[in-house]
């Protein structure tokens, strides 16, 4: 399991942290949520099938680069205003 990313990011006034986790090869999938004033305000889960070519049994690096791919597309789509 790859340790994940975090960030913040502050759009018209509102707070947003945002969480992208691995889950694991026992439970592969790629999991991201929005988080406004606490609570879930979205949630993006991912099949490795979806975005690795190896599956399961992709390298770590593969996993932790498709990680930051979905993090970084997820912050891009709510900067935009795209997501919520």
């Amino acid at each position: 399991m790859e340790k994940g990313f975090n960030s913040d990011i502050v759009l018209a006034g509102v707070n947003y942290h945002i969480q992208t986790e691995d889950w694991g090869r026992a439970n592969p999938y790629l999991v991201s949520r929005v988080f406004r004033d606490g609570a879930v305000v979205k949630s993006i889960k991912t099949s490795y099938q979806e975005v690795l070519p190896g599956g399961p049994k992709s390298e770590p690096q593969v996993i932790r680069l498709a990680m930051r791919v979905q993090h970084e597309q997820i912050l891009d789509l709510l900067a935009s205003g795209q997501l919520l």
